[in-house]
């Protein structure tokens, strides 16, 4: 009789090692997968953050930009310098670039 209950007791603990195993296997899967995507996200707000960081610096420099432009005197040199515009009695003055 004791050899009976010895056997039926080995496979319990068998099994339960077996179970045990398996739980472990799906949760270290998961846990696994769980850290790709995790630092898949991370390396997607690093880009973000380059980008953003990047359009604030753009957004400042047109700031300034368009600042100087209400500047009268800006205006102007901008006028006679992309435009070759004149102011009146003037006259156009180009040299031939070699």
């Amino acid at each position: 009789m004791k050899k009976t209950r010895r056997t039926s007791g080995r496979k319990w603990f068998s099994w339960f090692y077996v179970t045990v195993a398996v739980v472990l296997v799906y949760f270290s899967s998961v846990l696994l997968s769980q850290q790709s995507h995790l630092n898949q996200v991370a390396r997607s707000q690093a880009v973000a953050d380059k980008r953003l960081e990047a359009a604030q610096q753009e957004n400042e420099r047109l700031k300034r930009e368009m600042a100087a432009l209400n500047d009268n005197s800006q205006i102007e040199r901008l006028a006679r310098e992309e435009l070759g515009m004149t102011k009146q009695g003037e006259l156009p003055y180009g040299s031939v670039k070699r």
